[in-house]
């Protein structure tokens, strides 16, 4: 009696981690094989090796998006009248009446798989190297389809929870379980790849979905945020509040929701400052992982600021010189100090907005001489930049500086195309310091250019980019509307993973 495995499988140019993993692992052998796929519109899974055709018909999928599938028929040639019609209707093709009274495989290409019909055959080698993960059987295969290169990555068995496990085991929980038909008529037709990646911050959540480019660019299909506080009421206690986690898991449900609508091949959520240090950081990524079905990656400062630098050299442009690069967050502030395209030092402090608004009560009117003590408790906390020498260039991103940017420009609607590579002067962020410490968070909202959710964080985000340009020396600084999504999606899929 065959028993049906439950398969989950990806494909790509490349899959860092996840191969890295498999290489660490004794092999089970390597086979290489020449088929003959059959596509069609049913996604059916119909081929041709070893002279035999072979049929599995998918039948069920589960709530964690395994593929159930059947092996059914497996048929020498030339295939009897009866035979044919069940390869026919596995590929969802009506009933027709068969002249023959058997089909060679010549015979039957012939006379079912036309160019431009309903069934389009597609040659494909493999070489597939298999390994045991978690008890399961796991396949890395290159694969060569109609003389186009690719890989893919497979885990089957059994037990279905076995296989959830071994697919976060080699760190593919993000991506989306792709069925062989399905994923070679994706790469013989050409179509775009797209990827998500959603920021979870202290203060918003960033969601980015990117169409990977021939040329090894990205274009930006979805680019936004959503305010919902995730450190608000954090407290001494360093701890997420229950109302806090369900708006962040109820903006990600969504965000996920899209993301699946434009059809992306995988999600990447990390999270930043707020879950690094929140004492039940593992309660709130549970929460976020049984809604969304995502995995919440806690990245270390080190790496959020190495991957914003990557993020904001990338839109500079030919630049030469040295760069310190910035990003303030809600709960903490990267910096990757850094020549050319080379990064020297990277490091994070704990110097947010929404932790200074809450600590000093920026949220209101604020008088000249508490906006100074809190500034210099900033400088205080900011003191491993002083004594440094200053940079030719000093680029600024996140959401503080680019809703600065935003309201200097004036956009009752965000622009990024405005946005990104404006240049902000000190006289511009002092006079919009000294705008926000003089009024209330109501009386902020109407201030064009600021976005909805800003106005309570703002003036400590501020106050931070000005103490920054202050003790390095520059007067003026470049805005990067990329960030460490834009970091995240080129190192994670840049050619695949």
């Amino acid at each position: 009696m065959i028993t049906p495995r439950w398969e989950f499988r990806v494909f790509g140019p490349r899959f860092g981690g996840a191969e890295s993993r498999l290489a660490a692992l004794p092999s089970l052998g390597v086979q290489e094989s020449d088929e003959l796929y059959l596509l069609s519109a049913a996604g059916a899974n119909v081929k041709v090796r070893s002279a035999l055709m072979d049929i599995k018909v998918l039948k069920q999928v589960n709530a964690d998006g395994l593929e159930q599938w059947m092996p059914v028929k497996k048929v020498g040639f030339p295939l009897p009248a009866a035979e044919t019609a069940a390869v026919l209707d596995a590929l969802g093709l009506p009933a027709q009446s068969l002249s023959g009274e058997s089909y060679t495989l010549d015979q039957f290409i012939e006379k079912f798989a036309k160019p431009s019909g309903a069934i389009r055959a597609v040659t494909v080698h493999k070489r597939r190297a298999r390994y045991t993960v978690g008890g399961c059987m796991a396949e890395l295969s290159d694969v060569v389809v109609n003389g186009t290169s690719t890989r893919t990555i497979a885990v089957e068995s059994e037990d279905a929870s076995a296989v959830v496990r071994a697919v976060r085991e080699l760190g593919l929980g993000g991506y989306t379980n792709t069925a062989y038909s399905r994923g070679l008529a994706a790469l013989i037709d050409n179509e775009a790849a797209r990827f998500a990646v959603i920021d979870v911050g202290t203060n918003s959540i960033k969601f980015h979905i990117g169409e990977r480019e021939p040329g090894g660019g990205w274009r930006t299909v979805v680019d936004r945020a959503a305010v919902t506080r995730l450190g608000q009421g954090f407290g001494t206690q360093r701890v997420i509040t229950a109302d806090a986690i369900d708006r962040t898991t109820a903006a990600i449900e969504g965000m996920v929701s899209e993301a699946r609508q434009h059809g992306v091949l995988a999600i990447a959520a990390v999270g930043t400052a707020g879950l690094r240090i929140a004492a039940n950081a593992d309660d709130a990524i549970a929460a976020i992982h049984s809604r969304t079905g995502v995995e919440v990656e806690v990245v270390s400062g080190d790496d959020e600021a190495r991957l914003a630098y990557a993020a904001a050299r990338s839109g500079l442009g030919a630049f030469t010189g040295s760069l310190v690069v910035f990003d303030t967050g809600g709960g903490s502030s990267q910096f990757s100090f850094g020549h050319d395209s080379i990064v020297d030092e990277r490091f994070s402090v704990d110097v947010g907005a929404v932790r200074y608004t809450e600590r000093h009560n920026l949220d209101g009117v604020v008088s000249p001489g508490h906006l100074q003590e809190a500034m210099a408790a900033m400088s205080a906390d900011l003191s491993r930049l002083d004594g440094r020498p200053v940079p030719d260039a000093l680029v600024a991103m996140g959401g503080v500086v680019t809703n600065i940017a935003a309201v200097a420009h004036r956009l009752a609607a965000y622009d990024a195309a405005i946005v990104h590579g404006s240049v902000l002067h000190r006289d511009e962020i002092d006079r919009q310091i000294e705008l926000y410490r003089s009024m209330d968070a109501a009386a902020r909202r109407s201030i064009i250019g600021l976005q909805p959710k800003r106005e309570e964080v703002i003036l400590a985000g501020a106050c931070i980019v000005r103490t920054v340009m202050s003790k390095l020396g520059k007067d003026r600084l470049t805005v990067s509307d990329r960030g460490l999504r834009h970091g995240v999606l080129a190192e994670r899929f840049a050619g695949g993973n």
